[in-house]
């Protein structure tokens, strides 16, 4: 059994009759009488009974007819899921921190089942990729929870691990050693964060005002920043497990917690996400919590 002839079967029972249908589907009157006939050979019953005025379903041709519209359209939504996914992009927002511990290794995992899906990535922080999930120019971002009060609810939040953050300094700083947050009085400070986030961490735990804060979106310029200078950062605990990291920067190991950071996947509320993204959103999911929830370095 052809699918031309399903095709076919179906086509003169909505037509009507063997000419309708042949000028619907552009072929034949002949080889469409051939095409029903060849069916009807095959299945060892008549399906439908011919008339100068048309033709009309047979008992048999009724059974027949409800099995075969339903499998007909659920092979039309199978071609329609297939062309959808052909053409599929998927579009992930992630904050600098994520480009280094999570995102290579999801994004190879999932290459290797969707490898003709188009992928855009797009690093930035969550105050320039959550306005992008939000409009659909991307379908997600990996990024910090947003602060209490602040939460969009065109936007829904799965988190993934919580963080825990630390003083970072260079190695051999003055302030190495300091074990108070009153220590680091009147220092300037280089963050990843919103310069309101972490002024607020550090009032959290009694620091000093800082004399600057220099935000900043990249890691690597971070590091540099901080290494080659007495510049303090405050940063998620794993930032110390990046390449280059370790051997150059240290924890300040003060006595205060900073306040913990929740981090997540941010979606759209109303969209359901395409299976390809819905896999590369589990993908960063599983690889999120496998790299994120260790414990935090010491000095």
């Amino acid at each position: 059994m052809r699918l031309t002839q399903i095709r076919d079967f179906l086509a003169v029972v909505d037509a009507g009759s063997i000419n309708a249908a042949a000028r619907r589907l552009g072929v034949s009157q002949p080889g469409l009488t051939k095409s029903l006939g060849s069916l009807e050979e095959e299945l060892g019953a008549s399906l439908l009974k011919r008339s100068p005025t048309g033709v009309t379903l047979t008992a048999l041709g009724r059974l027949f007819h409800v099995r075969a519209r339903a499998g007909w359209a659920e092979l039309a939504k199978a071609q329609e899921e297939v062309a959808r996914e052909a053409k599929a992009q998927v579009a992930l927002g992630f904050g600098p921190f994520f480009a280094a511990q999570v995102v290579p290794q999801a994004v190879l995992r999932w290459r290797e089942k969707f490898p003709d899906v188009q992928l855009r990535l797009v690093e930035g922080l969550r105050h320039a990729t959550g306005p992008m999930v939000r409009d659909a120019s991307l379908d997600m971002s990996l990024a910090p929870r947003a602060p209490q009060g602040q939460d969009d609810p065109a936007i829904r939040f799965k988190p993934i691990a919580h963080l825990e953050q630390i003083v970072v300094a260079r190695r051999g700083h003055p302030l190495a050693r300091a074990h108070s947050a009153a220590a680091l009085a009147r220092q300037e400070w280089v963050s990843n964060l919103r310069r309101s986030a972490a002024v607020e961490a550090l009032h959290a735990i009694g620091a000093p005002e800082p004399r600057q804060v220099t935000e900043c979106e990249s890691f690597s310029a971070m590091r540099t920043l901080l290494a080659g200078s007495d510049l303090l950062a405050v940063v998620q605990h794993p930032f110390l497990d990046m390449p280059q990291v370790g051997e150059a920067l240290q924890q300040i190991p003060i006595v205060e917690r900073l306040p913990g950071m929740t981090v997540g996947l941010h979606t759209r509320a109303d969209a359901p996400l395409t299976r390809p993204a819905a896999a590369l959103a589990r993908l960063l999911s599983e690889m999120g919590r496998s790299l994120l929830q260790r414990p935090p370095p010491q000095s």
